[in-house]
């Protein structure tokens, strides 16, 4: 445990919404506080919290169930991804509101992913503070921003957007149609998505799993609009300051990894000779691309570990795994951390998820982006322009959006052997420093967590409250 506990400690309530890149940020974020002395309740599924019970062991940690996802076919239940949000709502809602009421260890605040629009009502009606958590970049809030203004508020945005903004390409949106109908010019995940800021006007606080030092002129315009605070990066502490006990692992993954036979076959390779390939636990590539990535790793001479998940294994070319043998290895799931980590990792194909972007800056490793939907073209956008720590291998003009294989043998020689290598390796390094830094002891985002600790105190609540 660190030091600087608070006396009492404080009972937070941490809404988790469903999805490992929801979960996981919230879990660190949880075990951070709760390594201050802080008291916390993860409120989830049930199944989700059966998961959490047996991979973590922390003291100041309690799971609580508010709905039962299990008996109802969770996502794939009736009525879709739409059908297990309302029964979600109708019985989380309740339960949570019952538990927060009855529980003999007062609630001082509710933590909710803001991708949960029902949550900032139960801290209005239960008059306890809030905090809305983000899980994606604040460039990526800052891009959805003016589009809430314009669906929901019938208004342009009353200032002007992020300049950095400007210049990114066109967003590509998944099928959805469970979602329900399109509004306007945006399809029902926009709609469903934007719903979020109606969380942030309401919240005592908004929280970013980002630093200060990465996205700096984006926190300064987000401040103009809400009480912005970065807290990130979610890590485990072990790859990071090292000073939460017993952090090594997030403690959820919806996949089962192969970690030993993973980290065997890295350590038989030089250092920075391995491509690392993944594009997390909810990208479903379809067969096509599948077949223009393996073409480019099979074609070249550079050694790869690829993660093709248990439902995409089918699309792989035949034989593929035998032919090239001698220098990849297919596995279905890998702990990511502890590859990244690795000293034989030279760069890492992503869909630029932002938790995998993340943990690519965390640990020093160039990105080769292939962003699918939504803000991974936000994240792959600000990789290449802004930051300048990896490139974009550009997808095809079309429907399909398919990135072929040449292009993507291009962007891994670039990065690993090209004119632009020692820049991209300069600028990740940077970041890196820069990402230990935030989060430990006085850095921007160790300073925040601090301060947020210190303002449940009832008389800065009722201060702002009144600002409000």
């Amino acid at each position: 445990m660190e030091q600087g506990r608070v006396e009492k400690a404080h009972h937070i309530v941490v809404l988790a919404d469903q999805g490992q890149g929801h979960i996981n940020p919230m879990l660190q974020f949880s075990k951070r506080l709760a390594s201050k002395g802080i008291k916390i309740t993860v409120a989830t599924t049930l199944s989700n919290a059966k998961s959490m019970k047996t991979t973590l062991s922390y003291s100041m940690i309690t799971f609580e169930s508010i709905y039962d996802d299990c008996s109802q076919g969770g996502v794939v239940g009736p009525g879709g991804f739409k059908g297990f949000l309302d029964r979600f709502q109708a019985s989380g809602s309740t339960n949570l509101t019952r538990f927060i009421l009855d529980h003999e260890h007062p609630v001082k605040c509710l933590v909710y992913d803001a991708n949960i629009p029902w949550a900032s009502k139960i801290t209005t009606q239960l008059g306890i503070a809030g905090a809305a958590f983000f899980t994606q970049s604040c460039a990526t809030a800052a891009t959805y921003y003016p589009m809430y203004c314009e669906v929901y508020e019938k208004t342009p945005l009353s200032m002007p957007s992020f300049p950095v903004i400007t210049g990114l390409p066109k967003l590509r949106f998944p099928n959805l149609p469970s979602l329900g109908c399109s509004t306007g010019r945006y399809p029902p995940i926009i709609i469903h998505l934007l719903g979020q800021f109606d969380n942030f006007g309401k919240a005592d606080w908004v929280l970013f799993n980002s630093f200060d030092k990465l996205e700096e002129e984006v926190v300064e315009w987000m401040k103009k609009v809400w009480n912005v605070v970065t807290i990130g990066p979610t890590l485990p502490s072990f790859y990071l300051d090292k000073r939460v006990e017993n952090d090594n692992e997030y403690g959820f993954n919806i996949h089962k990894p192969n970690s030993s036979n993973c980290m065997e076959w890295l350590d038989s390779k030089k250092t920075g000779s391995v491509v690392y390939v993944s594009f997390g636990s909810a990208a479903n590539l379809c067969a096509e691309q599948i077949t223009e990535l393996a073409d480019a790793l099979r074609q070249s001479n550079i050694m790869f570990l690829w993660v093709v998940k248990p439902d995409e294994q089918s699309k792989l070319p035949i034989d593929f795994s035998k032919e090239t043998s001698g220098k990849g290895l297919v596995v279905t799931w890998c702990s990511q951390l502890e590859v990244l980590a690795h000293h034989a990792i030279g760069c890492f194909i992503s869909h630029c998820g932002w938790n995998s972007t993340l943990e690519a800056i965390s640990f020093g490793v160039p990105i080769v982006a292939m962003p699918q939907i939504l803000d991974q073209i936000i994240n792959a956008h600000f990789l290449e322009k802004v930051w300048s720590v990896g490139l974009i291998a550009k997808a095809n003009e079309d429907e399909k959006g398919v990135t072929a294989s040449e292009e993507i043998y291009r962007c891994i020689r670039e990065v690993l052997e090209g004119e632009r290598r020692q820049e991209i390796r300069k600028n990740i390094t940077s970041l890196k420093e820069l990402a230990k830094e935030a989060i430990d002891t006085s850095g921007s985002s160790d300073k925040h967590i601090d301060e947020f600790i210190s303002q449940l105190d009832p008389a800065y609540l009722r201060h702002r409250s009144n600002y409000n």
